[in-house]
Parts: structure tokens; C-alpha cells; sequence
């Protein structure tokens, strides 16, 4: 069975989960899962999990992601992406002369979109997989019902413009989890004054996973037939490559190995990849209160995660990976 993560390109036409349903037949295990769906017209990274690294998806959801959007100006769908059901359309413009119903000008439209930049409110779409008392919201949505959506706090690290040629904007945005870029697209047409929505989304990255790196399906399926696949399987333990690293005696294996409890006397060396190793006893006061370690065996086997608990002095099991 393969342990890690795979960078998958998915290509439009079909959704996350079909691309985790194809990737079962190509390498033949059942234990596959991803985490940040995309929408199925959506390309780009999906960042897949493999055999106990399926274990990680409740980190990975916390990553930022990296995206180039083509907004359409002028139309509003039910939907906030082009695939949907048309509800307003406006001609927009950069020539006030030309009789369209919005003119625009660059500079005004660069104001709008870089305006969107930092924390703000988001109020999420009715077809997205967010849950009303039980239900999915696009179950609600297909049924004819629409509801209030609460914002939501995200945040747009950064956003710049890419191209201009009305009716479309390409920009590209960095932003925090939870981000729907169909929204933000919305969001921007509503403040021009003339409505949008998106028209093609591509996700360029997700944590250190670039879509340059990424591949695709047929690739996949190529290699696996060439029996070279696990050179394109990153370790589960390279999710947390910024933590520092335990490395526990010889004796205390089956200690992390049962998932309990790591006391100072069971650790041989502590070791950040951006700091000169450390006596154990310099770094006892060094430590910060819930802090996380990657944490292994004293033969370099990657176990679980461990977080400090200073009151206690003592390393607890977080997540293991066994």
C-alpha cells in the first residue's frame, strides 16, 4: 500500500471525487482521500492522501491556497460561476460612448478587486457543500430554496490583476481556507456595480504543493505502469516539515508507538532544520507551551505528531501516522 501525498492536476470535466475514484484503479488500493475540493469546470492542484497519510486531511485544511481566476463582469448566475443559471446581464465598458450599460474604467476596476485585500466578511454560496441543519446547502439550492448564510471571517493575503479585457478581469489571489473564489468574484461585480461572476479557475497552490509539480491522471497511470510511481510520493512527515523533530531512545519506541504520553527521559535529541542541535536540558526552557514536534524513533521512523504541554512538562500525541 502507498503511504503520502500525491500533487494531482485535475482536470476539468469531473470532480474531486472522480479523480480520487480514478486514482483507486490506477494504484490499486481502496485507503485514497483529498482534501480541498475543487468545482468540477475548476483545474489545478488537489493535494491527494494516501494510505495513513488520510490521517492528514483535517491539517491540510488549513493551508492557504493560490489561485488565477477569469471573472466575467456583467452577468450574475445562480451559482456566482459561469456553468450556472443566468439572472442579470449587463454590457460593461471602458468607452463611455459606446451605450453600454456600465462603463469602467481600469483604474476603477484595479480599486474594486485590490479593495478585497486583508480580513474580511465573506458570505459563502447557496451551491457549496457548507450544511444547514443537516443539509447541503447546493441540496437546498437544486431544490428551489434559498437561505440566509452567515460571513464568514477569511482573509485575501494577496491579489493582483493579471489581464483586463472586458467583459473579463483575470486576476490572481492568495487567500486563507475557507475562501470561495465564485464569491469573491460576486462580491467585486457587486461593488463595479454591474455584477459578476467567475468564469475559470485554476488553482496554482496549495501549501508547498505547485501546480507545476502537479500531475496528472494519465501520468499517474503511466508511471504506476512503469513501477516508478513512489518517486512521486512525498512523505507523510513533509506536511510538517517546519516543526522541529523528537527523536526518542531506543527503549521508548513502543512508547509513541502505543501513542502515550512522552516524558524528557524518553527523548534522545531534538532537532530543527534551522537551528545547530541542541543539548536536551538548553532546551527545556526554550520551549513554548503547545508547541508541535514531528516525532520519531530512534531507527528515523516518522510516528506522530506531538504537542508540548507546559503545564504538565510533558509531549502529548496530537496525531498519529502509524
Amino acid at each position: 500500500m502507498y503511504n503520502g501525498l500525491i500533487n494531482v492536476y485535475k482536470e476539468p470535466g469531473f470532480t474531486s471525487m472522480d479523480a480520487v475514484a480514478v486514482l483507486r484503479g490506477i494504484l490499486k488500493q481502496k485507503k485514497i482521500g483529498h482534501t480541498g475540493t475543487l468545482d468540477p469546470a475548476a483545474e489545478g492542484v488537489l493535494m491527494v492522501c494516501l494510505g495513513n497519510a488520510t490521517k492528514l486531511c483535517s491539517f491540510l485544511e488549513d493551508k492557504d491556497k493560490e489561485y488565477e481566476c477569469r471573472m466575467l463582469l456583467g452577468v450574475t448566475t445562480d451559482t456566482e460561476d459561469t456553468t450556472g443559471t443566468e439572472l442579470t446581464r449587463k454590457s460593461v465598458s471602458v468607452n463611455p460612448e459606446d451605450g453600454s450599460d456600465r462603463c469602467l474604467s481600469e483604474e476603477k476596476i484595479k480599486e474594486a478587486v485590490l479593495s478585497f485585500k486583508g480580513d474580511i466578511k465573506q458570505v459563502p454560496p447557496m451551491y457549496s457543500a457548507l450544511k444547514k441543519d443537516g443539509k447541503k446547502l447546493y441540496e437546498l439550492a437544486r431544490a428551489g430554496k434559498e437561505i440566509e448564510r452567515e460571513a464568514r471571517d477569511i482573509t485575501i493575503h494577496d491579489i493582483e490583476i493579471i489581464k483586463i479585457d472586458l467583459p473579463y478581469v483575470t486576476f490572481r489571489v492568495h487567500c486563507s481556507k475557507g475562501t470561495y473564489v465564485r464569491s469573491l468574484c460576486r462580491d467585486i461585480g457587486e461593488k463595479l456595480g454591474c455584477g459578476g461572476c467567475m468564469d475559470h479557475l485554476l488553482r496554482t497552490r496549495v501549501s508547498f504543493f505547485s501546480s507545476e509539480k502537479s500531475l496528472k491522471l494519465s501520468e499517474i497511470e503511466e508511471l504506476a505502469k512503469a513501477g516508478k510511481v513512489d518517486g512521486f510520493i512525498l512523505p507523510t512527515s513533509d506536511v510538517f516539515k517546519d516543526l522541529s523533530s523528537i527523536f526518542v531512545k531506543e527503549e521508548s519506541s513502543k512508547i509513541i508507538e502505543n501513542g502515550n504520553s512522552l516524558l524528557w527521559s524518553n527523548i534522545e535529541r531534538i532537532v530543527s532544520d534551522n537551528e545547530p542541535e541542541k543539548e536536551i536540558d538548553d532546551l527545556r526552557s526554550e520551549i513554548d507551551d503547545s508547541q508541535m514536534f514531528r516525532v520519531y524513533t530512534s531507527e528515523n521512523k516518522f510516528i506522530a505528531v506531538y504537542k508540548y504541554d507546559a503545564g504538565e512538562d510533558i509531549f502529548r500525541c496530537e496525531k498519529m501516522f502509524l
